[in-house]
């Protein structure tokens, strides 16, 4: 029977695999450098994230693990004007992000890549969000809440941050940090398939 990991911290990935009835266990792995290449475009940045989680999490699995798969994922989120937007660092970044997402429509960018060791199956999914107009205060009582400071763009779509949103354009899973079209995709052809009874979870 194949073992897939999850090599991925966030609540909000686990939460998103087992509402398709996925099995999993999380996975603990040597933390990657983040940091975005000179000129890297942003659909290659998020896939070689995706890529190095999940490669990181093979290397850290014990010995034992010719039945195993590990997937690996990350989320970007792309202003009009073509900045990343990573995870922000403190409260004046937070709120600077937002300014720039304020009434417009962006691109967010959730790559998820599956290896098994010898083999690596990868993709990138997209979906546009388009911003209501926000003003200081909605921006100072947003980033008080602590949402923001462990999500990508500053915000969190499946939070309070719903209602900084006027229109999706996409797919909803895809914002939260798991494309799960894509996901279960790669999963299924690799013999792991969604919507496993509870007695498998």
């Amino acid at each position: 029977m194949t073992r897939l990991y999850l090599a991925s911290a966030s609540p909000r990935r686990a939460d998103l695999l087992q509402q398709v009835g996925v099995p999993f266990q999380r996975l603990d792995y040597p933390g990657i450098d983040e940091q975005v290449r000179p000129g890297e475009p942003p659909q290659d940045y998020v896939l070689r994230m995706a890529e190095e989680k999940a490669r990181a999490g093979w290397d850290a699995l014990p010995a034992a693990r010719a039945a195993a798969l590990v997937l690996g994922a990350d989320t970007t989120v792309v202003s009009a004007t073509g900045a990343i937007l990573g995870k922000p660092a403190d409260v004046s970044e937070a709120s600077a992000m937002l300014r720039q997402l304020s009434g417009t429509r962006h691109r967010v960018l959730s790559a998820v890549s599956l290896c098994s060791g010898s083999a690596q199956h990868s993709c990138v999914a997209t979906t546009w969000v388009q911003f209501r107009a926000l003003d200081e205060a909605l921006i100072a009582r947003y980033v008080a809440t602590g949402e923001p400071f462990d999500k990508a763009g500053s915000y969190g779509v499946q939070g309070f941050g719903a209602l900084l949103v006027e229109r999706l354009d996409g797919n909803f899973s895809t914002v939260v940090g798991l494309p799960l079209l894509e996901t279960c995709a790669l999963l299924e052809a690799a013999g792991v398939p969604a919507w496993q009874s509870p007695e498998a979870l």
